[in-house]
């Protein structure tokens, strides 16, 4: 910082030096800090960075960080096309360091770039863009390590857990080998997120346990490195855990740090999900009125942004909150809104888990409410049906008649996805593999 004030120092130099030390702030999650060293080459968000005159590869390193910084503080703020502009900048910084062979800013330009598809539900695109920078990355390095983190991210978001969990597994000794705190944590973080998932998916209940060593292993090296942001996202998880084995006076202690973290950081979108989940343990108190107001909540928030997924999540609690107050016309709405964005985003497992939350939530009370005709002139419960056995045809097809893995796609169990099969899709057994005995495992 003392650097930055020397009056001898080149404008490219001192743009060069702007640079390293607004990544220092990013390391820490303190964005807007290194939104403000960048301020003399990029005096507000959304416009592009004055790099004329810089020499090719200062202005590419401007571009990069500008990029990031862009698509970070865009995605924390919900602000729409931010991460079209991220993807722009990246990509042109990207350009420059190809046309100069420089393999190591390449590699990180794409690592970034990943980020920003992965942020817009392009997961293809994201994978791509890591496997090449992996392959880039001979030595071991911080570099290689956020690779590593990014890649089983991306895999566990397309539901490939066990490859993310094998990947993870198979890269422990790099990041013994690193040195930087707020990447141990994320791969701890990352590796926490999957075991849980795993276990959601009828893994065995060892994979809990070691998710909340992980998770704490994360919180530790997050606390080293001075990441509040970071620590916050873990106190959720833990929250959702707690949530999810029914301790919630647990769960509401750790959403409380994660929320009080975030709402000082300025986070509306990640406040948002720390209130769906909130809502979730409300409803399972059966605190439905304080569910349902939490709830809309965290829905007009995330409204303001382009962040559906998230948004499919708080529609479809907010819906069980209506449903469970018998305000079931306004319930359907929500419910109908929830499978209509999820859709519209390719998250074919949220839309199926909405519409089986529909129907477990309202039941025959559809027919009731809806009574006007819709295509073909089914009326809305007709059309539910319809649209879980496209869901289930679809799931079965993908897994090549696995039931385990198509119900893991839908986002429920394979008790679930079984019953379904032998009462209301009995057509769809066709497409099944033939049932195995499953064999008993040693305890």
């Amino acid at each position: 910082m003392r650097d930055l004030v020397n009056p001898n120092l080149s404008v490219g130099g001192r743009a060069e030096l702007c640079c390293e030390l607004a990544k220092d702030f990013e390391d820490r999650g303190d964005y807007e800090a290194a939104r403000e060293l960048l301020s003399g080459l990029w005096p507000s968000l959304g416009e592009r960075p004055k790099v004329e005159g810089l020499e090719r590869s200062i202005a590419a390193e401007v571009l990069l960080r500008v990029g990031v910084l862009t698509g970070i503080i865009g995605s924390n703020n919900q602000i729409a096309d931010a991460q079209e502009t991220a993807k722009n900048l990246i990509g042109e910084s990207l350009t420059i360091f190809e046309s100069k062979r420089n393999k190591t800013r390449s590699a990180e330009a794409r690592i970034e770039l990943a980020l920003c598809y992965w942020r817009t539900g392009e997961y293809k695109e994201a994978a791509d863009l890591l496997k090449d920078a992996l392959a880039q990355l001979i030595i071991d390095s911080d570099l290689k390590a956020k690779t590593v983190i990014r890649i089983a991210i991306v895999d566990t978001d397309v539901g490939h857990l066990s490859e993310a969990l094998r990947f993870l597994t198979d890269n422990a000794p790099l990041f013994e080998k690193i040195n930087n705190q707020t990447l141990k944590g994320s791969y701890h973080q990352t590796l926490g997120d999957v075991l849980v998932l795993s276990w959601e998916s009828e893994g065995p209940t060892a994979y809990l346990d070691r998710a909340l060593v992980e998770y704490a292993a994360a919180s530790y090296h997050f606390e080293q490195a001075e990441h509040r942001r970071y620590r916050a996202n873990v106190e959720n998880n833990l929250g959702f855990i707690h949530f999810q084995v029914n301790r919630c006076p647990e769960a509401h202690k750790h959403l409380d740090r994660a929320r009080s973290i975030l709402t000082s950081l300025k986070d509306k979108a990640a406040v948002a999900q720390v209130d769906e989940t909130r809502a979730r343990v409300f409803l399972k108190e059966g605190r439905n009125a304080e569910a349902e107001k939490v709830a809309r909540s965290s829905v007009r928030a995330l409204e303001k942004g382009n962040m559906q997924f998230a948004l499919a999540e708080s529609l479809m609690t907010h819906g069980t909150a209506l449903a469970r107050l018998e305000d079931y016309g306004l319930a359907l709405s929500v419910f109908r809104r929830a499978i209509d964005v999820a859709q519209k985003t390719g998250a074919l497992n949220r839309a199926a888990q909405a519409a089986l939350t529909l129907v477990q939530e309202m039941g025959e009370r559809l027919v009731a409410v809806e009574r006007r005709t819709l295509i073909g002139g089914r009326n809305f419960s007709q059309e539910i049906h319809a649209h879980e056995h496209d869901l289930i045809t679809y799931a079965l097809e993908t897994a090549k008649g696995s039931v385990t893995r198509a119900a893991y796609t839908l986002g429920i169990s394979y008790q679930e996805l079984n019953y379904m099969l032998k009462t209301r899709h009995k057509d769809l057994t066709c497409l099944r593999t033939p049932v195995h005995r499953r064999p008993r495992r040693s305890q």
